[in-house]
């Protein structure tokens, strides 16, 4: 019975280590990309730093612009505008491929790495430019 008790704690044991040897998703969060984020900063790698500003397309006084990306693969740019604050609001689609996302908004196409995604943030480096832009939920 002893003999039991111990092999079925080995086996145990061994299905467990099994099961988590595998659990490796490459860098790649498994995060919903899906949601509402508003733009907070932008920037770029200085000098092998990461240097980011507070987002100028941010117009002082009104809302923050956003990034919504919906379950439909619709990608739509809120841009609040003027004196009097207008939405303007553009709707592209976006896919995601691994750690990249790729946005066509106005016909005009960008590719990222996602380089962090979080239930608060999602930061992307355009493949292009290098230019980093930060959201938040």
């Amino acid at each position: 019975m002893k003999n039991k008790a111990i092999l079925l704690g080995l086996l145990s044991i061994g299905f467990f280590a099994t099961s988590c040897s595998n659990d490796d998703n490459e860098g790649e969060t498994i995060i919903p990309l899906q949601g509402k984020y508003n733009l907070r900063q932008t920037g770029s790698i200085v000098g092998g730093q990461e240097v980011l500003v507070d987002a100028a397309a941010n117009q002082p006084g009104c809302s923050t612009d956003y990034l919504d990306l919906r379950l439909s693969n619709a990608a739509v740019y809120g841009d609040y505008n003027g004196s009097n604050c207008a939405l303007v609001e553009t709707t592209g689609t976006y896919v995601r491929s691994h750690n990249d996302l790729t946005l066509t908004i106005n016909g005009v196409t960008t590719t990222s790495d996602i380089m962090n995604l979080t239930n608060k943030e999602l930061k992307l480096k355009d493949k292009t430019t290098g230019a980093i832009t930060v959201y938040s939920r």
